[in-house]
């Protein structure tokens, strides 16, 4: 049985402060993750709505993505090899913040609307360095954070990445309004993205906590460079195959003459599936050929433990609704149901993820007394139903509820020029949702955490994270073309059903997850 906490011996001064000092390293690695998220996220479709680009073609460049869900590919190499001076962890932070730094420059010196494809191309070279940043922060926080501590670090994890989403997501859209706030461009609030992450990387460099030395893997470094190098080969012939052989032939199967102007986007959706299907099993192939041992012995480390692969069905299921109700939240606000910049930068970007940043801290703590798999199923239900708000925002349009008045103010760093208008139904809605999305984030990396080896923690972190991240990439595409197929309130409700098999889910992996929650140090056990 898990120690209680009402047995545990009483902490001394002395590591009070130790133990601060994890909890406030973890929630300034949240705000380093959550900037350059919102940047290939939220933000980056706020940009290209007032580009004038269409709510299909946004859905598809929420594909810039994609690395957060291949990231287990490379995490490996960040397992094994260790820059100089400042450790394996410390040392990766450091090189990927500097380089989202330089990304984000030249992604604000370049045109989404006259120049797409190097603007796209741009953007997936900042998510793949994001993710690679997200890789080491998470293999950080797991191997920083003690056991009992998880609940409340992951609950500041998600309240320096939300604060973060605030800044770049919420506050940067008042700053680009023209009329409300102060009318800045969106490359001026990406320059300043890039100083920010200057500023993390010298965080990371002077300020993290040490970690103890801990087992590497023990691989041949040869072998692991070469078969990076193999499963990248391999993904690129699965993209060349797709795009020169089996897209055109979808696209001649189904995007024929008097289809319809979206039979072409469904064609691409269905080539992107196809791509998928084809690279996967062409990457595993080349990873064993190559023996890539550290990307191998990761996963069969993970798969060793009972309950694994239906674990990462779970993990994939259960945001998927979330997903599906926010991949095009902000186009959804800002073209479907007209309100301003101003409106919902202050609504949904500032006040919601204030909200998700109380829903987190109230999770945590909820978790101390409910344990992982009731927060996890209390939290997954309120989550399935928020979405049916956003149905109810979709009917009912504006002006249904009484709102209220924001007043003017200028703080300096940020400007409301005039008093703002909040529709009372927006606000209600957005409440509701970040509510329990930031409780259900909080219980959510807490499990993905309670998961991971030490030995592999990158690898295996990113490997869960990244099952994670695939209904929030990759259902993308499929809802730009669903929104403008069925409409709005249909997508909605086609939302919230798609929670409802994580929940049955969770429920047959009642007593797995329940196991997880037994502190290993308590029983004996040891790392394997």
């Amino acid at each position: 049985m898990p120690t209680s906490r009402a047995d545990a011996p009483a902490l001394t001064v002395a590591q009070r402060v130790v133990a601060a000092h994890r909890l406030i390293a973890v929630t300034l690695l949240g705000f380093a993750s959550g900037l350059p998220l919102a940047l290939t996220g939220q933000a980056l479709q706020a940009w290209l709505s007032m580009e004038g680009l269409d709510v299909a073609t946004i859905g598809f460049l929420s594909l810039v993505g994609i690395p957060y869900t291949f990231k287990f590919l490379w995490a490996p190499l960040m397992d094994r090899f260790e820059l100089p001076l400042l450790g394996r962890r410390r040392g990766w932070l450091v090189l990927t913040q500097l380089a989202l730094a330089g990304l984000l420059l030249l992604l604000a010196a370049t045109s989404p609307s006259g120049a797409t494809r190097a603007f796209a191309l741009l953007a997936v070279a900042v998510a793949f360095v994001s993710a690679s940043q997200d890789v080491v922060i998470d293999a950080y926080r797991t191997d920083l954070l003690p056991p009992g501590e998880r609940g409340l670090g992951s609950s500041l994890n998600v309240l320096g990445y939300r604060l973060a989403m605030i800044l770049s997501g919420g506050i940067a859209l008042i700053w680009t309004d023209p009329a409300q706030g102060g009318g800045w461009t969106w490359p001026t609030v990406y320059r300043l993205m890039a100083a920010l992450m200057v500023g993390a990387a010298a965080v990371s460099a002077l300020l993290l906590p040490r970690l103890p030395a801990a087992a590497r893997p023990q691989s041949v470094a040869r072998h692991d460079l070469l078969g990076f190098l193999a499963v990248l080969a391999a993904v690129a012939v699965g993209y060349v195959v797709t795009d020169r052989a089996v897209a055109p032939l979808l696209r001649a199967l189904i995007a024929t003459p008097g289809a319809g102007p979206l039979a072409a986007k469904w064609a691409d959706l269905a080539a992107l599936l196809a791509g998928i299907a084809i690279t996967l099993p062409l990457a595993a192939w080349a990873a064993r050929r190559a023996r890539f041992e550290t990307l191998l012995s990761g996963l069969a480390s993970y798969f060793a433990q009972p309950g694994a692969a239906a674990f990462l069905a779970f993990i994939v299921l259960y945001k998927l609704g979330d997903a599906f109700a926010g991949s095009l939240m902000t186009p959804f606000l800002l073209k479907s149901m007209a309100f301003s910049p101003a409106e919902v930068g202050v609504v949904n970007k500032v006040i919601g993820l204030w909200l998700t940043i109380a829903g987190a801290l109230l999770g945590g703590l909820l978790m101390l007394r409910l344990g992982l798999w009731r927060a996890l199923l209390l939290f997954g239900v309120l989550q399935m139903a928020s979405n049916l708000g956003f149905w109810w925002l979709a009917v009912s349009g504006q002006g249904v509820l009484p709102g209220l008045t924001i007043p003017a103010f200028d703080w300096g760093f940020v400007q409301l020029a005039a008093p703002t208008p909040v529709d009372g139904g927006l606000l209600m809605v957005i409440a509701g949702e970040n509510l329990s999305g930031g409780m259900g984030t909080a219980a959510f990396v807490a499990f993905l955490m309670s998961l991971c080896n030490q030995r592999f923690t990158a690898t295996q972190f990113a490997l869960l994270s990244a099952f994670a991240s695939v209904g929030r990439v990759w259902v993308g595409p499929l809802a730009g073309v669903l929104a403008e197929s069925i409409g709005w309130p249909t997508f909605f409700v086609v939302s919230t059903i798609a929670a409802l098999p994580a929940l049955v889910m969770l429920w047959v992996l009642r007593e797995p997850v329940r196991a997880l929650e037994v502190d290993p140090k308590t029983v004996g056990a040891a790392d394997d």
